[in-house]
């Protein structure tokens, strides 16, 4: 008897199973999701920004990311142009690869550094003054740049932050122009 049944489920008798089949509903309507996110406490609900852990992950990898690439690129057109007559096909493609992973691996931990730094901080200035304003991320970046040229002396460090505080100043600008007049 079990023979018999094996033989008709391998004789092309077999269906799939299905635990919906006998229910008369579709299936978007069987579970009801919820739409916008969910929180543990009322506290991040009200909050609307990230928590300082994403931004730390978040600014460290945009920089590192964008580090890499542009070093890449540099690294590729340092290999490139290092590429001498008598090279062969193997060689030329051999130095672009160590030119491009050497500054694309210099480029990116730069930038990550700086990006980790900028995170701490920004967080670090909202958790103080307990708002969320443009002056946060003008003063981190200013911050920031002082920061990271620190070891170089008082008059470099002064520079850089200059410097950090005017990118990031235009980058907000920027991103406040594209809200208000860039249709999304």
């Amino acid at each position: 008897m079990e023979n018999q049944r094996i033989s008709q489920n391998d004789n092309g008798n077999r269906r799939l199973y299905n635990p919906y089949q006998d229910l008369q509903v579709p299936i978007q309507n069987l579970y009801q999701l919820p739409t916008s996110p969910e929180f543990l406490f009322q506290e991040e609900a009200v909050a609307q920004r990230r928590s300082w852990g994403e931004n730390l992950t978040y600014y460290t990898g945009i920089g590192y990311l964008s580090g890499s690439v542009a070093g890449a690129s540099k690294g590729l057109v340092a290999g490139v142009k290092a590429s001498e007559p008598g090279d062969t096909v193997k060689l030329r493609i051999n130095r672009i690869l160590n030119a491009s992973g050497h500054a694309g691996r210099n480029f990116g931990n730069r930038a990550g550094v700086i990006g980790l730094m900028y995170a701490g901080l920004e967080s670090g200035i909202v958790a103080v003054r307990d708002t969320d304003d443009v002056v946060n991320s003008v003063v981190a970046g200013l911050g920031t740049g002082m920061l990271y040229r620190a070891a170089a002396g008082v008059r470099s460090a002064a520079v850089a932050g200059a410097i950090g505080g005017v990118v990031v100043g235009a980058a907000v600008t920027a991103k406040q122009v594209l809200k208000r007049y860039v249709p999304i």
